[in-house]
């Protein structure tokens, strides 16, 4: 079987539901260790994460580093599979099982890739790092966020990144994400008064209060967006009010919403327009924020560029950059002064029932990795 094929099934095989690693992490690093990576476990609470880093003729040159996760999402109904999902099974040119998109397959494809490129350039210029962590699907807290804190920490600064998410539509490289939108949350109480919805004037239905400035925050423009953003979203996910009696009226209401947006604002403009706007209705609230994530974006550069090269030399594609989609842990790594960049497979099966990759991809996927090392320290 080909090398990364045979790789990703090894780790398909191993069911590292979140925040499990299932020793996906170990066999890496087994891999990684062969071809002169030094390799550093760095858990933080029960989530295991990996650092690797390997030194070609220049200890001190800038570090290209391939990050992903080794964690997957649950299988949901295990009978609905047409195959066990933990069973890497190849029918109809096509790998099944779960994280073979999302992202097992390219978890094989950058270790390949970096075998087949320290074989022929052993001496190569900079340095070579992986950073995979089992808390990507998960809270994310303990993962590649408390691994950056720690590698600052060290005076470590990564230069280019490339993240394994599969980046693509239809087909292998026919998109690259540059860059993602941040993405803030909020957790709005609404006091009122309670009391018998027959006397009205003895109660102050919170209801009724928040609906305007509601109505304005759904209304408002933030922003009109730029040449790689679309304009910021205001979205309501959850309304949460009420005794479940239809003669009480209720003495709070609870509001989940959150902002995708641009880097056009800040998440502090974000919490002092809707602060204004709420307070400009008049409400007695409560907010809490909760900031997932920075907008971050790589519009050009040798990351980029390699990566385009490397697209074209090898699926004879011009590909296309989009900021488009939720997060990924690149909104850990890009606010340090990374170029970051996600490229993988095509995402159309990821997190359902019989996820699969098309298997000739993953091969293909390998020879951009090491054709984007070799553009960036090889030059």
């Amino acid at each position: 079987m080909e090398a990364t094929l045979a790789l990703a099934c090894e780790l398909i095989r191993r069911p590292s539901v979140t925040p499990e690693d299932a020793d996906c992490q170990q066999l890496m690093s087994e891999r990684l260790t062969a071809i002169g990576f030094t390799c550093t476990d760095m858990p933080f609470g029960d989530v295991r994460n990996l650092w690797a880093e390997r030194s070609g003729s220049n200890a001190e040159g800038p570090i290209v580093v391939f990050a992903g996760h080794t964690d997957v999402v649950p299988t949901g109904p295990e009978t609905q599979w047409q195959s066990p999902p933990f069973e890497p099974t190849l029918r109809d040119g096509l790998l099944y099982g779960r994280g073979a998109a999302d992202m097992k397959g390219s978890l094989a494809a950058m270790v390949v890739a970096c075998e087949a490129f320290v074989a022929a350039h052993p001496d190569h210029q900079g340095r070579i790092g992986f950073l995979i962590t089992s808390d990507e699907e998960g809270p994310a807290v303990n993962g590649t966020v408390k691994v950056m804190e720690a590698l600052g920490a060290q005076g470590k600064a990564i230069d280019w990144c490339i993240v394994g998410e599969p980046s693509s539509t239809s087909e292998l490289g026919d998109v690259v994400k540059n860059g993602r939108r941040g993405s803030l949350g909020a957790t709005l109480t609404v006091k009122g008064v309670q009391g018998h919805i027959a006397y009205p004037h003895l109660a102050d239905n919170p209801i009724h209060r928040a609906l305007p400035a509601l109505d304005a925050l759904a209304r408002e423009v933030w922003d009109e967006g730029n040449d790689f953003f679309p304009a910021t979203s205001f979205q309501i996910s959850n309304i949460n009010g009420g005794t479940g009696a239809t003669n009480v009226i209720p003495g709070e209401v609870t509001v989940l919403f959150n902002f995708r947006f641009s880097t056009e604002v800040t998440d502090t403009e974000l919490r002092q327009r809707t602060e204004a706007i709420l307070d400009a209705h008049g409400l007695d609230y409560d907010i809490d924020w909760n900031l997932s994530g920075q907008a971050f974006l790589t519009p050009s550069g040798a990351l980029v560029e390699a990566a385009v090269e490397s697209i074209r030399e090898v699926a004879g594609i011009d590909t296309q950059l989009s900021t488009a989609g939720g997060t990924s842990d690149g909104r850990f790594i890009a606010p340090t002064g990374a170029q970051v960049l996600e490229l993988g497979p095509v995402n159309a099966t990821i997190h359902k029932i019989d996820e699969c990759v098309r298997a000739d991809d993953l091969p293909r996927l390998a020879a951009m990795y090491r054709g984007i090392l070799e553009r960036l320290l090889l030059n």
